[in-house]
């Protein structure tokens, strides 16, 4: 693609990289056919390519966003898988990125947009007030119906409708602290706490925790480690995105100074994307570049990591058919693909995967609350693909994934880490028929 950016702006870093970006793109048009929204909505300023049209014209002439372009690149659920489509290698997550920093600095929402986003900013990375706030829909939530009716309100009306009741409260694995491996110890790594993820489902943790030490593995939770950034990064709060990168860059790369660690590990895929991206986020930054840079390269799934460690057989067969859900922001954002699946069959599992396993459910952090229509259009056919292969269990590597899933259908929905916890010696998911170990 042609840009023309003047000299002056190609000296500022971010347009010089959103440049470079650009130039890669071929108008091939090979991401329509794999985005969602266009796969959906049918419109060319919903793919990426139209997209990148808008984002190269707002960034060139250096102007304002208007009305349009908010609209088409606030529908973009950032899966990115167009960035696996592409034969050219365009970044297009961090172009998308820019483009939502440019909107946040430039673009006056409506007042209930503004007021929204920054009570998902101000709410969700933070896990006490996030319990707060669930308690609080328990009581809004018979109200869902009539907020809905007003579009200004629709986000809040998708959130009462997401609200799964009450809130689970903290837990020991939750803690700082460190849980000793069982026999030789043959890893130290940390592993994140996330913000949602413990507030909805502590079990993930605690069967990661317990699966881990089984297999030799020290894990630590780090003292002062808060969000990844990843809610806020999206909706373009640059400043706040950054803040959350910066303490954690502090604590893990103290950690690692101190005590050591193999790697940093993450149960959440849609925290492991911006995480792996750190050293980038803050490449400008002096005081912290190098930090990031060293945080990142050291980041892995939780799958990623149990791949390289020789997994137990089963204890015994589970006999249970696993349709497995891709997470976009593992299989897309962090091209992990394999790992899990190849992992779940390890361990006795019969593995499923639906046709439209490269299309997003609608998750995507706080889009199904801000983009709660198309949102749900995508929940609607994820969970049918899902269904027609009837599973027993879907299994997902994302907290975001399985909320959105899970409001959709009947079929218990786990994270991959707790179904080989369970075939390997720990206890059934909650949800699972049975709660007698897999021993």
């Amino acid at each position: 693609m042609q840009t023309h950016f003047s000299l002056a702006q190609l000296a500022d870093p971010n347009v010089e990289a959103a440049n470079a970006i650009l130039r890669k793109c071929v108008h091939c048009g090979f991401c329509t056919a794999t985005c969602p929204t266009y796969v959906l909505l049918g419109d060319e300023l919903d793919s990426p390519r139209g997209r990148i049209y808008l984002i190269k014209d707002m960034l060139e002439s250096g102007r304002p966003a208007t009305e349009q372009e908010v609209k088409h690149i606030d529908r973009c659920l950032s899966c990115l898988s167009c960035m696996t489509t592409c034969p050219s290698g365009v970044n297009y997550m961090h172009l998308v990125d820019q483009a939502r920093v440019h909107i946040e600095k430039t673009y006056r929402r409506p007042a209930a947009d503004r007021l929204i986003r920054d009570l998902l900013a101000k709410v969700l990375p933070y896990p006490d007030r996030f319990r707060l706030a669930l308690m609080g829909a328990l009581a809004g939530k018979p109200f869902a119906g009539l907020l809905a009716k007003v579009p200004a309100l629709q986000p809040l009306a998708a959130m009462l409708r997401l609200s799964p009741g009450m809130p689970h409260g903290r837990t020991a694995a939750e803690a700082p602290g460190v849980h000793k491996a069982q026999g030789t110890r043959r890893a130290r790594v940390a592993l994140l706490r996330g913000c949602a993820q413990p507030v909805l489902n502590p079990g993930i943790d605690a069967a990661a925790i317990r699966l881990l030490t089984r297999l030799g593995v020290e894990v630590v939770r780090v003292e002062g480690e808060g969000c990844c950034g990843a809610l806020v990064h999206h909706m373009g709060r640059e400043e706040e995105a950054h803040a959350f990168a910066r303490t954690n860059a502090d604590v893990w790369t103290r950690e690692m100074e101190t005590k050591g660690l193999d790697a940093i590990l993450v149960t959440t895929s849609g925290c492991g994307t911006p995480i792996k991206d750190y050293g980038y986020m803050l490449r400008l930054d002096p005081a912290y570049a190098e930090k990031a840079a060293r945080v990142s390269a050291i980041t892995r799934d939780i799958s990623e990591f149990l791949a390289t460690l020789d997994m137990p057989k089963a204890a015994a067969p589970l006999g249970r058919k696993v349709a497995y859900h891709a997470a976009c922001s593992l299989q897309h954002g962090q091209k992990v693909k394999g790992p899990p699946v190849d992992l779940l069959r390890a361990v006795g599992f019969e593995v499923v995967e639906p046709f439209d396993a490269h299309l997003c459910c609608g998750s995507a952090g706080t889009y199904n609350m801000l983009q709660s229509e198309i949102a749900g259009q995508l929940k609607a056919k994820k969970v049918a693909t899902l269904e027609a292969l009837a599973p027993d269990v879907i299994a997902a590597g994302n907290i975001g994934c399985m909320t959105q899933i899970g409001s959709g259908t009947g079929v218990p929905v786990v994270h991959t880490v707790e179904l080989i916890d369970w075939a390997t010696g720990g206890p059934a998911p909650a949800g699972m028929s049975g709660s007698a170990k897999a021993a």
